[in-house]
């Protein structure tokens, strides 16, 4: 007999969510739209012909784009030669430094999940400085010979919502996360889920090495970057002489300024702090088409304009 229960843990949970969309129209059609898009957007990328004359730079050339002086973290890694070994894409040094530079010398919280051969630990402290405290989660017991007086090593499993809780407790002031664990789709995204809020306000969280198109978690993040498009409370009118516009963030909002997608990394950054409103300004005197703006004009010039005897006031 069949039953629900019956089903694969994922089965059942799609098998829950078709049960609700089926009941609602709309959404069936915001589904099926989704899925069209996808389709297209990956017919775009089969399809991609670069044109010609577009100069192609090697990442193995001593003068690429990552292998100059200005980014400091590519500089350690070219430079490491022996010692504690750091495996890494060499595209990775560029987002590095373009999400993490603004800690550069500041007192931050660094967590980078997977130790592995340690060497990594030590890169992160030689680019922050000597005021970054470094955290390293793995589930080798012998990454406990990594630790030392700025580095605190955890031992425990990434997928383990009870092992962050533990996590989050001992280590209660956190910046940056890098995700570089077991790299399957259902770790990261526990480990988004239980350690996204706990970034403080400006944080940074890198998952790395997310393969594949159609990847689980990939899917994830393009569903926290829809979500950053939310509109709520939308009001549109004159104010003190120009055309505003003002939209309630939500909740998500007010704490996430962005979601980046990269070969193979997502990067999310939270807001320094919480954002009360987006606000569209109108700035300006010609406007095309006429035919809406004039409208709107006439609005504010005769909500602007004093009464006779009041020019002067």
């Amino acid at each position: 007999m069949f039953t629900v229960m019956s089903l694969p843990r994922k089965t059942k949970t799609l098998f829950k969510i078709s049960r609700k969309y089926v009941r609602n129209r709309e959404l069936i059609e915001q589904l099926l739209r989704r899925w069209s898009a996808t389709l297209r957007g990956s017919a775009t990328c089969q399809r991609w012909d670069s044109p010609a004359g577009v100069p192609i730079v090697s990442s193995r050339s001593e003068k690429g784009a990552l292998g100059d002086s200005s980014n400091p973290l590519k500089s350690y890694f070219e430079s490491h030669k022996e010692g504690r070994g750091i495996m890494k894409w060499d595209h990775y040094f560029d987002i590095y430094h373009r999400h993490f530079s603004k800690f550069v010398g500041r007192k931050v919280h660094v967590l980078e999940i997977g130790v592995f051969s340690g060497g990594s630990l030590e890169m992160w402290r030689n680019y922050f400085g000597p005021k970054c405290r470094v955290y390293g989660v793995d589930i080798a017991e012998e990454c406990k010979a990594y630790a030392n007086d700025y580095t605190k090593i955890f031992v425990g499993d990434q997928a383990d919502r009870g092992f962050w809780k533990s996590f989050r407790e001992q280590v209660p002031t956190l910046d940056i996360l890098i995700d570089d664990g077991g790299h399957q789709s259902e770790q990261q995204i526990v480990t988004l889920e239980e350690m996204l809020a706990h970034l403080r306000p400006g944080g940074v969280y890198v998952c790395e090495d997310v393969h594949n198109t159609l990847n689980e978690f990939t899917t994830y993040a393009q569903a926290l970057a829809d979500n950053l498009n939310a509109v709520n409370n939308w009001v549109a009118g004159p104010v003190e002489g120009e055309w505003l516009i003002t939209c309630t963030p939500t909740q998500f909002q007010t704490a996430i300024s962005s979601v980046n997608l990269y070969p193979f990394v997502a990067v999310i950054e939270k807001t320094d702090s919480h954002i009360e409103e987006f606000i569209c300004h109108s700035h300006g005197t010609e406007w095309q088409p006429p035919s809406f703006w004039e409208a709107q004009a006439a609005t504010i010039a005769r909500l602007t304009t004093k009464p006779p005897g009041e020019e002067g006031a």
